[in-house]
């Protein structure tokens, strides 16, 4: 591990940077999801082309992140970060200047590569840090990856209101600004050794089988209007996946080191955030859409775009609360375990959904369960996978991690759209009530599958620590 140039002056600047890119890139991605109405309006587009500002965006991100991750583990993985960032604001300009859907569409893109950044910045951390703070802050900056949606959704929702949809792209067009001038003052170079490539050809599987895989996520019509036809691409997504890893592992300069993943730990993670996640972005769609619910309907709160934005605001808190916990709790209860257990919090948010909602304080309330849930699983994830991981393969082991969880989220929300729409009967435009209760059960089953795993993995290492 090598020591920050310039002692502890450098070292606070660093872990602030760090933390403000991570908060920066995960605020700009979820910048679609608040704006998607604003956008079929003032674009004149249907609510499914719409929604692709959020999907393309997830997309990107998912499709750089490993490469991002590659790069991070070489020489170059300042130059990386610098030259990452410089894309995501040249993106920003796109959504803001008055330009036609498409440059939109190019700029959220643009801007959803960011999202790969979080694994870098973690990296960062473990080479530059002192291990016991480098742990803190891995936990921290994964932390702030999941509430900067919850601090973005109400700030893009309150510009939107005021100024339009392309006010509200502004604000990602400034944090990017400044995010790109913290990282150019404050990110040090990779130490010296490293060396990494970029396997191209895993890439371009990769992204193919991606693409496939959050396409089929974000199209539920297709689902429910041409099951064979989803169904079939699906499979053509699981083959791709397939060819993926025997090309990574006849690599040698793979994208993902796939024998590493295939360790009972962080394969176990791995499974554990995919599911948790399905499970986790499943009640944050859920309660805003109910939020916003007219009372006409017999249920709901007919709130706004940005009051429905400030029942994030909970999550975000807590969330953040619970990340600055879990790392004093590391030192006395094992990774596997506090997943485990935030998991069981994350499904008591699902319980009280289910249970009480009637009352807005009671969607503030399940909100802020889940947060402290989600805030407690984001900072053990990374202990259990780098426990087995060298500190040269940082950045491309958490990077595959965020890929999962990318893809769980893309598919609980998914699941939670899918469900509300089977619930929505003949000539109605709203699901029934009912249908909530359902899919606050689905995720209920979710969290209990991801503390399951968790705690199979608490006994493999207690078995493996045991004399």
């Amino acid at each position: 591990m090598n020591a920050l140039p310039g002692e502890h002056s450098e070292a606070r600047l660093l872990v602030p940077t760090l933390m403000f890119i991570g908060l920066v890139v995960a605020a700009v991605g979820s910048l679609g999801a608040p704006l998607i109405t604003s956008v079929a309006t003032s674009f004149h587009v249907s609510l499914g082309s719409a929604q692709w500002t959020l999907t393309i965006a997830l997309l990107s991100g998912a499709v750089a992140t490993p490469v991002l991750g590659r790069l991070g583990a070489g020489p170059h993985r300042r130059a990386t970060i610098l030259a990452t960032l410089a894309v995501v604001v040249a993106g920003s300009v796109l959504t803001v200047l008055p330009l036609p859907f498409a440059w939109l569409l190019a700029g959220r893109a643009a801007q959803g590569i960011g999202l790969g950044l979080t694994a870098l910045m973690m990296g960062v951390a473990r080479d530059h840090l002192p291990e016991e703070r480098s742990a803190a802050v891995i936990a921290q900056i994964s932390v702030v990856s999941i509430i900067g949606a919850g601090v973005g959704y109400p700030l893009a929702a309150l510009l939107a209101e005021l100024g339009g949809v392309r006010a509200a792209y502004g604000l990602g067009l400034v944090v990017t600004a400044a995010a790109l001038l913290a990282a150019w003052r404050s990110v040090p170079e990779a130490p010296e050794g490293r060396s990494a490539r970029v396997d191209v050809a895993g890439a371009v599987v990769l992204a193919a089988a991606l693409l496939l895989v959050l396409f089929l996520a974000g199209e539920r019509s297709l689902w429910s209007g041409h099951l064979a036809v989803a169904a079939g691409l699906a499979v053509v997504a699981a083959m791709l996946l397939c060819v993926w890893v025997v090309v990574e592992l006849r690599s040698t300069t793979p994208l993902v080191d796939v024998r590493a993943v295939r360790h009972p730990a962080v394969a176990g993670a791995n499974l554990a955030m995919f599911v948790g996640g399905i499970g986790m972005y499943l009640l944050l769609t859920l309660v805003t859409r109910y939020a916003q619910t007219p009372h006409s309907v017999g249920y709901g709160f007919g709130l706004t775009t940005f009051v429905a934005g400030l029942v994030l605001i909970p999550f975000s808190v807590l969330g953040f609360v619970a990340g600055k916990l879990t790392p004093r709790l590391r030192t006395r209860i094992a990774a596997p375990l506090l997943l485990a257990a935030s998991a069981v919090v994350v499904g008591g948010g699902f319980a009280l959904f289910a249970a009480a909602r009637s009352d807005l304080a009671e969607l503030f309330a399940a909100m802020g369960v889940l947060g402290f849930g989600v805030g407690g699983f984001s900072a053990a994830m990374p202990g259990v996978i780098l426990a087995v991981t060298p500190n040269s393969e940082t950045s491309s082991a958490m990077s595959f991690n965020y890929v999962v969880r990318s893809v769980g989220y893309s598919l609980g929300s998914a699941i939670g759209g899918l469900i509300l729409a089977a619930g929505t009967g003949s000539g109605n435009l709203f699901p029934d009530d009912s249908a909530y209760t359902t899919a606050a059960l689905v995720g209920i089953g979710a969290m209990a599958i991801t503390t399951l795993t968790s705690l199979a993995l608490a006994r493999r290492r207690s078995s493996e620590t045991s004399p």
